[in-house]
């Protein structure tokens, strides 16, 4: 549970005792919030001294009467404005005209409690400023989450396509300026490095685009009943040169299962997840593909003998833009965002993703989604 703290600037002694008195114990609780709120009270009997315990240890709401000796509440709230603490406001008031009311508001009051006030009124007002609260600060992680993840694409794209663009001019200038010689055959390792750095290009912005669309695209207008064996075999068919390349065996078990879905979402998570398993693999491995369903879910099970994870790198493998860089990684590429993009699709189905792994030994990665 949360406490708020309330800050109550009133000159009557009776009305800031009445207001502790009265949230005392008071608890607020929406089915949209994590945990409940509880409150603790302060008090200020003018509003110098509010100011002062502004600055010392500012509160989330402030009750504010507007008739002060000294500085009136009116001048509390521009100060507050001019500011720009980040405070929650309810004026207290035995008047206030319109001019005051509408001026107030401007000023960021958010509510207003008239004079005298039952326990009732005071009650609902809190709770419904807590809930003001509780909306902004969900707003405000949203906004700074956001801030984050695009500092953080453009951290990966000046990083991650700098480094193959700088290869790839240096491989035409060999080329340009005949280097190596007159013949084609002479530039064959060169022409392979290249379309190389061209695919791990390719593959980031891809992993790209496909996190944006998760996070932004909505669903409800692309479902259908998709065949799951169906997208599983496309996705294998699209890994298996790669495995060809690598002398990795690839089994795959499973009948028909069918599943509510966005198509493009399974292959998302079908294809990242069998890229993983093959790219982190030993030469000469194996990666087994198996659904399933068991009783109210379905299962999809990727299992490789490849160089495995420590518990420490498990821990961090679903967060975005991580990458688990060691000496058995070394060399293979990555944005770091396709188990991520897996988990994200898998919780918005209502499922989740696990993993086991033993360093040297292998990964199992299981994707549980409901069916109903």
């Amino acid at each position: 549970m949360e406490t708020l703290s309330i800050l109550v600037v009133d000159d009557e002694p009776g009305i800031r005792s009445g207001v502790k008195r009265i949230l005392e114990g008071h608890q607020v609780s929406f089915p949209f919030m994590d945990e409940d709120y509880q409150f603790e009270c302060r008090e200020a009997a003018t509003g110098e001294e509010a100011l002062l315990m502004l600055e010392v240890a500012p509160p989330e709401i402030l009750l504010l009467d507007n008739k002060l000796p000294g500085i009136d509440g009116m001048e509390v709230l521009e100060i507050i404005k001019q500011k720009n603490m980040d405070i929650m406001v309810a004026m207290i008031t035995s008047y206030a005209s319109l001019e005051i009311a509408a001026k107030a508001t401007d000023d960021g009051a958010r509510d207003f409690i008239p004079k005298p006030f039952t326990p009732a009124e005071l009650k609902s007002s809190i709770d419904l400023i807590a809930k003001q609260y509780f909306l902004k600060k969900i707003t405000r992680t949203m906004k700074e989450e956001g801030k984050k993840i695009r500092y953080q694409f453009l951290s990966v794209l000046s990083h991650e396509l700098k480094s193959p663009l700088n290869a790839l001019e240096a491989y035409l200038r060999m080329i340009h300026e005949r280097e190596l010689g007159d013949s084609l055959n002479d530039y064959d390792a060169v022409l392979e490095r290249s379309l190389q750095r061209v695919e791990g290009m390719r593959s980031l912005i891809m992993d790209l685009l496909d996190f944006t669309k998760i996070r932004l695209e909505r669903k409800e207008d692309k479902m259908e009943r998709v065949d799951l064996k169906d997208r599983a075999q496309l996705a294998l068919a699209t890994i298996k040169p790669l495995a060809i390349q690598r002398n990795i065996k690839i089994r795959f078990t499973g009948k028909k299962l069918y599943y509510d879905a966005d198509p493009s979402d399974l292959d998302i998570m079908f294809n990242n997840l069998l890229s993983n398993a093959v790219k982190y693999n030993r030469e000469g491995g194996e990666v087994e593909l198996c659904l399933r369903q068991k009783q109210q879910h379905l299962e999809i099970l990727v299992k490789d003998t490849g160089i495995g994870m420590s518990e420490e790198e498990v821990s961090l493998l679903f967060k975005e833009f991580v990458r688990i860089k060691n000496s058995r990684t070394r060399g293979i590429s990555g944005s770091g965002l396709g188990l991520s993009i897996v988990s994200k699709i898998a919780e918005l189905y209502g499922g989740h993703i696990y993993v086991e792994s033993v360093p040297e030994k292998g990964s199992e990665f299981s994707v549980i989604l409901p069916l109903t």
